[in-house]
């Protein structure tokens, strides 16, 4: 029991490295992590802590390609969305330039349009946070938010370069709180460490009632979970439940 929570207190900080990454880890990255909580890992087993990972849309070695695990919904609303402010934003370099300019300047007219202007930018952000068990669209929305904020303070900015700079932090930091805030109440370690003893336990009972491993089919009829949730405990204890046939 004590390995399993060892486990799935790596797998967790694994996670987090790859999201300080861009939602991408090194293979020599994983391995160190789980080396220094003191798990040795096959082939076989590390074969199947990669595939959990790709689960989490976290890229192995690259950044994953967000429309990879965006659902379909997200996808809608994306495309709906970039469809919408793309066209507000088409202006030059030029333009943009001076249009900051005035807004540096406090002209409401100009700060209203840069908003305009920035809009499909916060959308090309968030894909790059997609996928942090968070919704696509509400991580459009807390850089809205973020990106309103910002062109209210950007008398500050020494020129437009900077202005656009200060945008594109405020946006990327509204974000990346948001989505911490939500994994923090999540707390991931503890709740995949609580499931897969679930699915462990049950299956114990299960097996030593049949005289035989069961399979997974069995124990989703028997216990009621799903067989989704079964096969994701399978994986992140690397296939480490003696009662259960993954392969059923």
């Amino acid at each position: 029991m004590k390995e399993q929570f060892e486990f799935a207190k790596a797998l967790e900080k694994i996670c987090a490295l790859a999201g300080q990454q861009g939602g991408m880890i090194r293979k020599e990255q994983v391995e160190e992590t789980l080396r220094d909580a003191g798990i040795s890992l096959g082939d076989t087993q590390l074969g199947l802590v990669y595939d959990y990972l790709k689960t989490k849309k976290i890229g192995i070695g690259e950044p994953a390609d967000p429309f990879e695990y965006l659902t379909k919904q997200e996808v809608d609303y994306l495309e709906a969305y970039l469809e919408e402010t793309r066209a507000l934003a088409d202006v030059s370099e030029g333009e943009k330039e001076a249009i900051a300019l005035s807004a540096m300047a406090k002209d409401p007219d100009a700060k209203r349009r840069l908003i305009e202007i920035f809009l499909p930018q916060v959308a090309e952000i968030a894909k790059l946070y997609a996928g942090q068990g968070v919704y696509l669209d509400d991580l459009i929305g807390e850089g809205n938010v973020a990106l309103t904020m910002a062109v209210e303070m950007l008398d500050c900015a020494e020129n437009a370069q900077a202005a656009f700079g200060n945008i594109a932090s405020m946006i990327m930091e509204a974000m990346e709180t948001y989505i911490a805030d939500n994994a923090s109440e999540k707390k991931t370690g503890d709740r995949l460490a609580q499931e897969a003893n679930d699915v462990l336990e049950k299956a114990k009972e299960l097996a030593e009632e049949l005289g035989r491993k069961v399979t997974v089919a069995e124990l989703a009829e028997e216990s009621g979970m799903t067989q989704e949730k079964i096969r994701e405990a399978i994986r992140i204890t690397a296939d480490n439940i003696d009662y259960l046939d993954a392969k059923g």
